[in-house]
This record gives C-alpha cells, structure tokens and sequence, in this order.
C-alpha cells in the first residue's frame, strides 16, 4: 500500500529551501532514513522517513521551498509497517531528528536567521511574522531575502495590492537613498591583495555566512552599549569542587558555566526589562514570563547558539547537564532549529580560552548578552584585616541595547549580577 511522507514540524518557519534529495524513486528506505536535507533560516538539517518501504515517486527537487505539512514523496509500504507506523499528516518536532548519512556529507548548523541589510543603515531586521503575512509570491519573497527586505514595509502596486519585483526594487531604491531618514554606509574599499604577494582565497563556512550576516544586522540596527565587571568567585569555586563528587555520581560535568546561568536567571528576575525584547514596530517591549538562556557553542564548524529552556525552573545540576547534551550535539552537528530558538538572553564564555575581558554583539532581537572571560587570582583590600587576600576574580562584560536600557540600569545588573555570584550559597538555595 502506498503512505505519503510528509514534512515535520520544523518550527516556525515557511518555505525553506531543500538543498539535497537523498533518495531516488526505487530505493528502498528504513524508518529514520534521511529522504531530503533542508535549510531553514536558523539550521540545517536532515528529514528523516517516518516508514519503511520503496519509494514510488518524489513530490520535490532540489531547490524548492517547503513549509510544514508538504509532501515530500509516496512510499510503497507493507501492511505489517503500515498499522505499527500510520500515516502522518503533521509529525510532531520530534521527529526532526539528524539522520545517519555519509560522512562526506557533514550538517552544518547556523546561529541565526539570514537578515542582513544591503548596505544602508535603515535596512530593518526582518519582521518574520509580517513577512509571513505579506502579499507576494513566493520568487518576490525569495528575491526580497536575498536583498534583506523586509516584505511587511513594503506596499505593493500590483493586483489588489501584490508586491511585485519591482515594488521590492523601489523601496531598495530608496533605502539605498537614505529614505529621507540617514544616508547609505559607505563601501569597504576593494583591494587587489595578489599586487603585494602571493594569496589563496578560501569561501566562508555555511555558519560563518549566515551567523555574520546576522550579526551584522545586529550591530547596524542595535545602539550598543557596554558595561564592565567583576566578580569575586572565590567561595563559588570552592562550592563547586565540594559538589563535584555529586555530580560525578550523577554523571554531570560540574563548570562555572552552570553557575553564571544560575546566577543570570537569579539577576534576569530581578531585572525583567533585560528579559524582554522590542516589537517589530519598535514602540513596545514584550516582557517574557520565561527564561531561556543561549549560550555560544564553539564547535568545529562555527559557532552556534544552543538554549537551556525554562532555565529558572533548574537546579545547578539541571542546568550542567543541559550544557553538556547541548554542547555535545553542537559539536556532532546535531542541533535542530528547536534546540535555537527561543532565547531571551545569550552567555558567550571564553574563560575556557583566555582573555581578560571581550565586547559581545547583542543577539537581537534579545536586548541583552554577557561575556565571560578568564578568572584570575588578585590581591583585595580586606577591611577587616586591613590587609590584602588573594581572591578569585571573574570579569564579565554586559552589552545592552541603549533603546530599552539606560547606562544607570545596566551598571545595577552587573551590580546584582556580581553580587550573586559572590554569595554561593545564597545562590545554590534559590536553586535547590
């Protein structure tokens, strides 16, 4: 009998690109089989069969666009795996799942989505909802992605209203204009670098495209702001080798990290404003009851942003843990577009590293992220003593968004933040 195969939930996102087609009519494939890799805007991933059997015929081709719900193919199945695998019409996300596939064929996962502007600096981030929503076909919207426009600010002359190529090219036009509002970023100057010696030039990685892109757009359209900090984590440091055999017998790596986090969300619920994020129209803060914390991920193939959700609902052991299944699937490219969305607060820690201090660029549309850099030991005036004790110093570095956060405002959450991360226990029992 045959069975349809549909495409699963892959968040939210509409027509994404299908780079690959793994199968061919006539092939034979098993449950969890890779049939098609796609390229949504935050990640890119393998569809995996969800029955066993022969495909009949193929319902896309490399280089179409797919939303949830698409047929992909028709597979010829038995009755024995028909009744123990029925037909989906919508699999749940959690068949996303990477699939085994040659290894000449590695995943590669992106932070973010691609919203770059062209070259003006009143070229918006991408309104994902209107753009949904946004009268086009679908070669305008793919036309209008390439150009970083946004579809939900463009007004269409065409058929009751329908954006055109050239209602796209108009409003570039005049954003490359200055729209009245700012004059265009000026060029970055083209250097013939083979006169002076001898050069190789090697392509960018897929991340390194999608996530510059990204934050590129971040740093045109955010007012940057940045506050420096330090914290003692002396008795911090002390309280986390005490915990180390009980994390061992739970098998949970037990890093500072965890502790940042914990400390974060404690710092987050005093200050909720961080926790929040502008509207598309820029004039309303939507304040979030969650907490989902992104932290960066170096992998071999870029960097990525995993999310700890409902972080405050964690102990310290939660938390390491969710580090390290997340970081482990980084590393393997294993991430699914779930796994990075979400956030509301970004931790980028290169203490593993070395540094003393770094200034982050804001993973909008969040508000806010912090930067962790290497702990060091330092001589502290002890009042008491009035001598100097060698204490473990931590320096972290906070970058707000100067629309929704005030210098004042900042300086109080680094404030409370080191605080929190002075005082260890008081931070281990919010969290037990």
């Amino acid at each position: 009998m045959a069975q349809d195969i549909y495409v699963p939930d892959i968040g939210d996102f509409k027509e994404v690109e299908v780079i690959d087609v793994l199968v061919n009519p006539g092939d034979h494939v098993e449950i969890d089989t890779a049939l098609i890799t796609i390229e949504t805007e935050k990640a890119t991933m393998d569809v995996p069969s969800t029955a066993a059997g022969v495909v009949q015929s193929l319902a896309i081709r490399k280089g179409d666009r797919i939303s949830k719900g698409g047929l992909i193919l028709k597979l010829e199945v038995s009755a024995a795996p028909a009744s123990a695998a029925p037909a989906v019409t919508a699999p749940s996300t959690a068949t996303v799942v990477e699939a085994q596939r040659p290894p000449v064929k590695p995943v590669a996962v992106a932070v973010a989505p691609v919203v770059a502007p062209v070259v003006a600096s009143n070229l918006p981030v991408i309104n994902e909802a209107g753009f949904a929503r946004a009268h086009a076909s679908p070669s305008v919207r793919r036309f209008a992605r390439e150009l970083g426009v946004d579809l939900s600010r463009v007004t269409g002359s065409g058929i009751k209203g329908r954006i055109t190529p050239e209602d796209v090219k108009s409003w570039v036009k005049q954003a490359l204009a200055g729209g009245g509002s700012g004059a265009a970023l000026p060029k970055v100057p083209e250097v013939d670098f083979a006169k002076f010696g001898a050069v190789e030039v090697r392509p960018l990685g897929r991340i390194q495209k999608i996530s510059g892109s990204r934050l590129h757009a971040s740093w045109v359209n955010v007012p940057h702001v940045w506050q420096m900090d330090e914290a003692d984590i002396t008795d911090l440091e002390s309280m986390r080798k005490q915990l180390k055999s009980e994390a061992e017998a739970r098998n949970i790596k037990l890093t500072p990290l965890a502790f940042v986090i914990l400390a974060v969300v404690k710092t987050l619920k005093e200050f909720p404003v961080f926790n929040s994020s502008l509207d598309a129209s820029g004039q309303n803060l939507v304040f979030k009851s969650y907490v989902n914390i992104g932290f960066a991920a170096d992998t071999p193939n870029g960097l990525v942003v995993p999310v700890i959700r409902n972080a405050d609902q964690k102990t310290v052991f939660g938390i390491a843990s969710d580090l390290a299944a997340l970081s482990e699937k980084a590393r393997e490219g294993k991430l699914g577009a779930a796994d990075m969305q979400g956030g509301c607060f970004t931790i980028s820690s290169l203490g593993g590293i070395g540094g003393t201090a770094f200034t982050p660029i804001i993973n909008a549309p969040e508000v806010a992220i912090l930067g962790v850099s290497r702990s060091s030991m330092k001589s502290v005036y002890n009042p008491v003593t009035h001598g100097f004790d060698a204490r473990l110093i931590l320096p972290f570095t906070l970058a707000y968004d100067h629309r929704v956060v005030d210098g004042a405002l900042g300086a109080r959450f680094t404030t409370y933040l080191a605080r929190q991360l002075a005082n260890a226990a008081g931070l281990l029992a919010v969290s037990s």
